[in-house]
């Protein structure tokens, strides 16, 4: 006989306990555990467990899996080159950013060449119909579903045998065994499994959509993305036009590229440039040119700066874009090495274009430009900056600095400060003017700011 047991599971990250507590211990969230009845099945014995030995690394067969593209060129580099089959993927961002719209153009383009099936979980029949004919999506091929019950979707799925099956969202489809409700940690939980299981053995790729939570992370237990092969995160505005799609796990390509889309009336379109679409060209005090890498590509932005004088005991730190933590230790940094009087001023920093810049390498453009507007000097035309400021003041080197000073000397900036151990990896580039620099002093020194 199977037996039930009630047991607390937190809501964000998936601890569970045998009785309620008001914080979670594991991710320190308030007011998330929540009561689960799970039933377990009874134990079965060693016999009826396959049994599994060890083998050695060249005797694994590998299996070899032929990619196909999505139609999009930008998305098919995020994936790594294509969807594979029998992989599961979740798609997550905030609402109205643009998850379903570019499902739905995915979905289009493979139903050219094969079965998909848009099972949709959360709108009727007629609701996604109207966006496709917005988009201009049709085709036999193309099926719609529109269910919540997990067990339905999988049968239709397993009857169909479709080359790719989408399911909008996945805090909205529920399993009749289970007691929790629609979006409950044990129906999410187990509802990616099936869906796992399903997709492993029949071969269908599968990608989910995934609700957010107010701090932008999936909702529901981190454990959706072990269980995924591949996690892709919205990021951007819904106000603005640019969408930015990261792939933060991918088990069969390299993790963190990004494809940038625009909105349109017609769907996503591709950015061809991105890195002139996110350079403005402002000359003004406070603006300074930084060339990042997001995956495998390189991109040149503007990082800007403002800096006024408090009219409160503490100054305010604002930064949009950056780590807050690692903005406060460069701003010490400055402060401390080079003898800004900084204890007295608001600064506000920005990443344009609605970027989310993790590099080091943004430590050398985001002093600079806070330089360039404390001093209220312009910084000099058609320079970049690249360095990571370490707390003494001394510039590191930064990685694939050949592929950013390419990039830079590509869109006409060929004016580069760099940090002085970089020479390594940097070969002669004639129609660059490049200044190393050893400290942070040195290369403020470049720009007259000091």
């Amino acid at each position: 006989m199977s037996k039930q047991s009630t047991v607390f599971i937190c809501s964000q990250c998936g601890y569970e306990c045998i009785k309620w507590l008001g914080k979670c211990p594991s991710c320190g969230q308030w007011n998330t555990m929540c009561e689960q009845t799970e039933t377990k099945p009874p134990k079965s014995g060693s016999a009826s467990s396959p049994r599994t030995h060890a083998v050695p690394f060249s005797s694994v067969q590998q299996e070899s899996f032929s990619r196909f593209s999505t139609g999009i060129a930008e998305l098919d580099c995020v994936f790594g080159g294509g969807i594979v089959p029998a992989s599961l993927t979740l798609c997550g961002g905030d609402p109205g950013i643009g998850k379903s719209t570019l499902l739905l153009q995915i979905a289009g383009n493979i139903a050219s060449g094969g079965t998909v099936v848009y099972a949709s979980a959360e709108e009727s029949a007629q609701q996604v119909k109207l966006r496709a004919d917005r988009l201009n999506v049709h085709g036999d091929n193309l099926l719609m579903l529109a269910q919540t019950e997990l067990g339905c979707i999988i049968d239709e799925l397993e009857r169909i045998k479709p080359r790719l099956a989408v399911v909008d969202s996945v805090q909205t489809v529920y399993i009749n065994e289970l007691s929790g409700a629609q979006g409950s940690v044990s129906q999410v939980r187990e509802c990616t499994a099936r869906l796992m299981r399903f997709a492993k053995s029949s071969g269908t790729a599968v990608i989910l959509v995934g609700h957010v939570t107010k701090e932008g992370a999936i909702a529901g237990p981190k454990v959706l993305e072990h269980l995924v092969d591949t996690v892709l995160y919205f990021e951007g505005e819904k106000s603005g036009s640019f969408r930015i799609l990261r792939a933060v796990k991918n088990r069969f390509g390299a993790s963190n590229e990004i494809g940038i889309f625009e909105m349109t009336e017609q769907g996503m379109r591709t950015v061809e440039n991105p890195s002139a679409r996110l350079l403005c060209g402002s000359e003004a005090p406070g603006n300074a040119v930084l060339c990042t890498m997001e995956g495998s590509r390189p991109l040149l932005c503007d990082v800007q700066a403002l800096v006024c004088r408090t009219a409160f005991a503490a100054p305010r730190r604002s930064a949009n874009g950056f780590d807050y933590n690692r903005v406060a230790m460069l701003l010490a940094v400055l402060e401390k090495r080079l003898g800004y009087p900084l204890y007295d001023k608001d600064i506000y920093l920005n990443a344009a274009g609605g970027l989310r810049i993790d590099d080091t390498a943004a430590d050398l453009a985001l002093l600079a430009a806070t330089a360039s507007a404390a001093k209220d000097i312009r910084l000099p035309k058609g320079t970049v900056f690249m360095g990571e400021v370490g707390l003494t003041g001394e510039l590191r080197s930064v990685s694939n600095i050949a592929a950013r000073a390419a990039e830079c000397v590509r869109l006409g900036y060929r004016r580069l400060i760099l940090p002085q151990n970089s020479k390594k990896g940097l070969q002669s580039l004639p129609d660059a003017d490049i200044i190393y620099a050893g400290t942070l002093e040195q290369a403020i020194k470049e720009c007259s700011l000091f």
